[in-house]
């Protein structure tokens, strides 16, 4: 293992701490919607039990605000004390209206405005009531999803990724405010390695290391989704790049929390993984073993006897394809149709094209980026309506849900044939 990256030390609530010197922590997200209150408190006891060490929540709307307090309160209430962290989408509203609320806040600067100068104004203003209640913060950008300022400038890049990330972590260090946590996530798993690789370099070169929080978005389900994240994830932990990790899986969130412990007790003194299957770990450990010398090039193939999991491996590493490109988000609280059971009835009408990329996302409000190399997407408008994406252009709208599926294979078809 290379020498680990110096962080400095961010706490989030009363007892975790993430940064060099730590253990990596873990994470995971609810996929309920904010303001059934009920099925939240009860998701989070679920995820708090299965070893989750912050919790984020999606607070779509103003209204949320109020719904975040009282699970919250309930959870407290009930002796979980873990961490909340809120997820902001745009608003810049909802994000200084909640940092009273949890102890963590998720957000893109970039997106709280689309004048740019106005959305650097915004986010001083956030990080002056941020060190007002002494909370944490993850600037969190994703491939796809940078701001039209940064993609003129740069590009849509990992250097661009890093260098967007860049300007809000110089922003920090001029306000004094050092509880911050950054992310550069990447459904490619050779973008995710070299953003993140890239942001570690900027920031020694700057002198101020915040911690990093690694995760490859989108990556799926199943054992795909398990040997993307993982052969990814560990490339970078085996570099000493990390410091809090999930594992984004389009199944229940706590299906998550093994996955990510594996990773976590492997490259630090986190506590081992709690119920990994033989069969999960015999996965992972390939995925760690062979992900940082696929992806650095230092072999082109690999002795495994098992070709459905070489076959898999490679694909994850993008070295060789034997099946189409998946992108599936886990979903959450602005998912407003049954995503897994989608995306599985979408894997199963696909499986031979071979040669794309197909994304099935679960909302209109961060879809269309994140799927930014897909070929095709299919994305929740909600209300048991679809459009459908070839690239990032939408070129069918408003599909009712019972035909979308059959849609979309009609879409690939056709472009296939021309």
């Amino acid at each position: 293992m290379n020498q680990v990256l110096e962080t400095r030390t961010v706490r989030v609530g009363d007892n975790v701490l993430i940064g060099s010197g730590h253990p990596i922590v873990v994470q995971t997200m609810c996929n309920t919607h904010t303001s059934d209150i009920e099925a939240t408190v009860a998701q989070c006891k679920v995820l708090a039990a299965a070893g989750s060490q912050l919790i984020r929540i999606t607070v779509p709307a103003i209204a949320d605000v109020k719904h975040i307090e009282e699970i919250r309160r309930r959870l407290r209430e009930e002796g979980i004390q873990t961490p909340l962290v809120a997820d902001i989408h745009f608003s810049s509203e909802i994000a200084m209206a909640v940092v009273p609320v949890v102890e963590k806040i998720r957000i893109n600067p970039g997106n709280f405005h689309p004048d740019h100068e106005k959305a650097r104004a915004l986010f001083g203003q956030f990080l002056g009531l941020c060190k007002q209640y002494n909370r944490a913060i993850r600037i969190g950008l994703n491939h796809g999803s940078l701001g039209k300022y940064i993609v003129e400038k740069y590009g849509n890049t990992p250097q661009a990724m890093a260098l967007a990330a860049m300007e809000w972590v110089d922003m920090c260090i001029e306000a004094q405010f050092y509880n911050v946590v950054v992310s550069l996530k990447a459904s490619n798993t050779v973008v995710m390695v070299n953003a993140y690789r890239e942001l570690a370099r900027l920031m020694k070169e700057r002198g101020v290391v915040f911690p990093l929080h690694v995760g490859v978005t989108e990556a799926g389900n199943g054992d795909s989704g398990r040997i993307k994240s993982c052969v990814a994830i560990s490339t970078l932990l085996s570099e000493g790049i990390g410091n809090t990790i999930r594992v984004s899986l389009t199944e229940p969130p706590q299906n998550e929390l093994p996955v990510a412990q594996y990773l976590a007790h492997r490259y630090s003194d986190a506590p081992a993984p709690i119920g990994l299957s033989q069969k999960e770990e015999t996965i992972l450990k390939a995925a760690c073993d062979w992900g940082a010398p696929l992806l650095n090039h230092e072999v082109d193939d690999i002795p495994l006897q098992d070709e459905y999991l070489k076959d898999e491996l490679l694909q994850a590493c993008r070295r060789r394809f034997y099946k189409p490109e998946y992108i599936a988000c886990p979903g959450c609280g602005r998912t407003l149709y049954n995503l897994e059971e989608t995306f599985n009835r979408v894997k199963a009408a696909t499986g031979e094209f071979k040669d794309v990329v197909i994304a099935v996302m679960g909302c209109i409000v961060n879809g269309p980026g994140e799927m930014a190399d897909a070929d095709y997407g299919y994305v929740g408008e909600g209300f048991g309506k679809v459009t459908l994406y070839r690239k990032k252009e939408p070129v069918l709208r408003h599909i009712p849900e019972d035909e979308a599926v059959e849609r979309l294979v009609e879409l690939i078809r056709n472009d296939q044939v021309k």
